[in-house]
């Protein structure tokens, strides 16, 4: 939509198409996270839902830093959405043409339905020559329409048979315990014998899981690929075609995660981060995450002097072709427990004061420490230092996990996400530690992050998304239904 404006501050140099006489700008940072990523309601300026399949009633899904603010003198303005306390175009329309802010691909049904609508509807009813219909003046409402994202998250690597499963983790350990009994759902296994260690624990087949969370109502789909890459991603057909049949099955944002990084082939070529994330994206991806090549960025920027950015990360290189919408980092922080309260002063959590601790940590304080290979590797580094030197780097979202919750369904750990939220105006995702849909009232309630995300409760139908969604609703929590 915004390339039919005549400019954006985005890159003043670069000049729009011009057709509609206003000029893009960015959201203000002042009450909200930038960038605008998430469900929101469109509010149509008029009823031509039979023409544009745009409803007041349904949500949709924006993704953006910049925005067409609210003129009711612009004879374009088709409907409005309201993001903190800013009024903006959600869709513009003007006889024939019409376009949208949102992303009507990435909408779900309602999404699905505009598209319907505009493409089937008489040549008569989008005559360009229309009759544009009266103005409406509005202010912003004392609160927005914004949608907190319930994401379901599946961990997918490789099993010794060689077959690409779902699996989960207890606190990143994703094989079967000695002891206990195995998980099997039935994959098309092959006939391959098995391996005589542990085993993969396999909750099931990638693409149907992603297809089943789309028709039970998840906001978002995310694809970690845990494998540990001995070529480059690129060669990875099998992952490539996972990501395919999901994002022709599913209609909501799909991240994809895992080898987003500067490789060499076995044949020597080399290819770089863009590379793979573009590879991804034309896969069907919106979005890919980086790990722990975040954590080296991140830690090399500091060491320069002054900070300088060198504009050879993942994260820049990404987010300079593609926005910083496209990019999420995702941390694995460790919890390390200090005796002097001067380690750490800023970051410091107090037991005694902290809102999730368990009763053998009141008498504790800790910092959390960034980790890289799935908490492997502990960094010297903090989760803020990391947190805010990725958004730097070109970050738009961070996913944070938890090494100490990954899990135990105790709940999120509200220090942690606070401390995150607080330290970044980006977008943060909670991980690790749901555990029923009370934890995804509180952590949305005490926080304020935009999204919550789950994995294992809902591979082992532990917890069933709508009713997540029904215990938000019941908290006045606006939900996508």
């Amino acid at each position: 939509m915004q390339v039919l404006f005549e400019s954006s501050t985005e890159n003043p140099d670069t000049k729009g198409l011009g057709v509609i006489p206003s000029n893009i700008e960015e959201f203000g940072r002042e009450d909200k996270a930038v960038p605008h990523m998430g469900w929101n309601r469109a509010e149509p300026l008029q009823d031509d839902s039979a023409e544009t399949g745009v409803s007041k009633s349904s949500a949709y899904y924006f993704v953006h830093s910049f925005r067409a603010p609210y003129d009711p003198l612009n004879e374009w303005a088709h409907s409005t959405t309201q993001y903190g306390q800013e009024l903006f175009l959600a869709s513009v329309r003007k006889g024939n043409v019409f376009a949208t802010q949102f992303h009507p691909e990435k909408s779900g049904e309602a999404g699905l339905r505009v598209l319907k609508a505009w493409l089937s509807a008489p040549l008569n009813a989008v005559d360009g020559h229309a009759e544009v219909p009266a103005r409406v003046t509005r202010t912003p409402a004392p609160k927005d329409g914004f949608i907190r994202r319930v994401v379901a998250c599946m961990d997918v690597r490789a099993n010794d048979q060689g077959d690409l499963v779902v699996t989960k983790g207890d606190q990143y350990d994703v094989r079967e315990k000695e002891t206990g009994p195995q998980t099997q759902v039935d994959s098309g296994s092959s006939s391959r014998p098995s391996s005589p260690t542990r085993a993969v624990r396999n909750l099931g087949k990638p693409v149907a899981l992603a297809r089943a969370y789309y028709d039970a109502g998840a906001d978002e789909i995310c694809l970690l690929n845990i494998t540990s890459f001995r070529s480059s991603p690129l060669r990875d057909q099998p992952m490539l075609a996972v990501v395919r049949a999901a994002a022709a099955e599913t209609f909501v944002p799909l991240t994809i995660g895992g080898g987003i990084k500067d490789t060499v082939d076995p044949d020597g070529t080399p290819r770089t981060a863009l590379e793979v994330a573009g590879t991804y994206f034309r896969a069907g991806a919106d979005k890919v995450s980086i790990g722990s090549e975040a954590v080296v960025a991140v830690e090399a920027m500091l060491a320069r002097p002054g900070q300088v950015l060198a504009g050879t990360s993942p994260m820049e290189t990404i987010s300079h072709v593609y926005g910083r919408q496209a990019v999420v980092v995702s941390i694995d922080p460790r919890k390390v427990y200090v005796t002097d309260p001067a380690e750490h002063a800023d970051e410091l959590v107090i037991g005694k004061n902290a809102i999730s601790a368990r009763p053998e940590e009141k008498d504790k304080m800790w910092w959390y420490q960034a980790t890289t290979q799935g908490g492997r590797t502990n960094r010297p580094l903090s989760v803020v230092q990391l947190a805010r030197g990725a958004e730097r780097l070109g970050a738009g979202e961070i996913l944070l996990n938890s090494i100490d919750r990954d899990g135990t369904n105790i709940g999120y750990d509200l220090d942690l996400i606070m401390l995150v939220k607080n330290a970044v105006k980006i977008p943060v995702v909670a991980s690790s530690g749901a555990g029923k849909p009370a934890d995804f009232v509180q952590v949305f309630e005490k926080t304020g992050v935009e999204a919550a995300l789950a994995a294992g409760i809902f591979h082992r139908k532990e917890v069933k998304i709508p009713d997540v969604k029904a215990a938000l609703d019941e908290a006045r929590i606006n939900v996508r239904k």
